[in-house]
């Protein structure tokens, strides 16, 4: 059922003990708006909790310095809150365990599925941090630099740095109040999207080599095996922002990645210019989205999985000519 964020916050403030929940492969945005509502919740005198099928990359363990332990021995929610999350899919494991005991979901992606009991979702937000600015405010809750630096990073994570296009003047506004709430933006920034591990390089070598065109280079795909991964050291916090190369290549308006997880399954994931709608692409193969960005899960073999991907991206192209 669909609710308003003052029902949120009326639903935060009345549980004594609150469980947050990020999706798997956890970004910034995810992991910023668990760190913010914890920080707020303990802030408010409630127990709260984390959990995330994935660790926490390096890059965003900063996030939660100080709230160890995240989640205590016989933690025993009264309501289970989904922070990101568009599909009860990308929680991954923790699905068997908490499937269909999600209480709230707050998210900002038009293809929720209202897997929760209530939710809250905002596509106009760039970020589900963005929403939490708001939220937090109606809890009425202080928010210290530790908060601001979480949202913060979650918003300009999911805008690339206020380059895509899902930045709107709100985002900017929510933005610079966190700054002015001690966020050093240049320091986050700067640790976001300018340091990069020699295994990064290298990644982006042999991808970038790798790496297919269709319908006169208006589509371009790279593939991330799990073999190379491995064999270059690569870490989660090097695949990161990795799937916005193929979409940086003049010309392109559908750059497409494909990573290879340990089930042997490709996690999908669609980067689109104008005009084009990245969720349109992304629902024929059951996935979602915004129009910029979206993805899916393919269990196919890669060969097969790169094929179906291009002829149905072909195909929308022709249709939107």
């Amino acid at each position: 059922m669909d609710i308003t964020l003052a029902d949120c916050a009326e639903r935060l403030l009345h549980a004594g003990s609150i469980l947050v929940l990020s999706h798997s492969f956890p970004d910034g945005d995810t992991l910023g708006a668990a760190s913010a509502m914890i920080r707020v919740l303990r802030s408010l005198g409630k127990k709260a909790a984390f959990r995330c099928e994935h660790d926490i990359p390096d890059k965003f363990k900063n996030l939660f310095c100080g709230l160890d332990p995240l989640f205590p021995e016989e933690f025993d929610p009264e309501l289970i809150l989904a922070l990101d999350i568009a599909d009860i899919s990308l929680i991954g494991s923790l699905g068997d365990l908490y499937g269909d005991k999600i209480d709230l979901c707050v998210d900002h992606h038009a293809a929720n599925r209202k897997f929760a009991k209530e939710s809250y979702v905002d596509p106009s937000a760039a970020a589900a941090c963005e929403i939490l600015v708001d939220l937090i405010g109606r809890m009425k809750a202080e928010i210290t630099p530790e908060i601001a630096c979480a949202l913060f990073t979650g918003i300009t994570t999911d805008t690339g740095c206020f380059r895509y296009r899902n930045t709107t003047a709100r985002t900017h506004r929510a933005a610079a109040e966190m700054i002015g709430y001690g966020a050093d933006a240049g320091e986050i920034n700067y640790r976001m999207f300018e340091i990069k591990t020699r295994a990064r390089l290298e990644l982006e070598r042999e991808i970038l080599s790798g790496m297919e065109y269709s319908s006169d280079g208006r589509v371009s795909m790279i593939a991330i095996p799990r073999e190379m991964v491995l064999r270059l050291g690569a870490t989660q916090d090097d695949l990161d922002g990795i799937s916005a190369l193929p979409r940086q290549i003049e010309g392109v308006l559908i750059g497409i990645t494909l990573r290879e997880k340990e089930d042997g399954t490709y996690k999908v994931s669609f980067r689109a210019n104008e005009p084009v709608k990245a969720n349109v692409i992304a629902a024929l193969f059951g996935g979602g989205g915004h129009a910029g960005a979206a993805g899916c899960t393919l269990d196919l073999p890669l060969g097969e999985a790169k094929r179906a991907l291009m002829k149905e991206s072909e195909a929308y192209l022709g249709e939107i000519s």
